[in-house]
């Protein structure tokens, strides 16, 4: 789906992104971001657009979506000090044996 039609679903159930992100428990940085390549993943497509289905034919597609336990999606690319976001590789600056773990020095 486009995201143009992706916008026209969420605008038909009275969403903006940010709310519909809400609903669904993902960032709104996520879901926007699709803007650059134009289209939606289809699991994003599907909600929307069952949801605009929903809002014109009257059926509360809130009430339906609050009985859900919708579990808010895990940050990706989040990374700890000395690893790269989201990439699993060794640690880089590994503890010295016998010297302290202090990070090396930066010029």
């Amino acid at each position: 789906m486009s995201y143009e039609e992706f916008l026209r679903q969420l605008g038909k159930a009275g969403l903006t992104v940010r709310e519909f992100a809400k609903l669904v428990r993902m960032n709104r940085i996520s879901i926007s971001n699709n803007a650059k390549t134009g289209e939606v993943p289809s699991h994003l497509a599907v909600i929307a657009s069952l949801m605009g289905e929903m809002a014109e034919k009257g059926v509360d597609y809130r009430e339906v979506l609050s009985r859900i336990d919708i579990e808010p999606r895990k940050a990706r690319g989040v990374a700890a000090t000395g690893k790269f976001g989201g990439d699993r590789q060794e640690d880089m600056f590994p503890p010295r044996s016998g010297a302290s773990a202090s990070k090396p020095s930066q010029k």
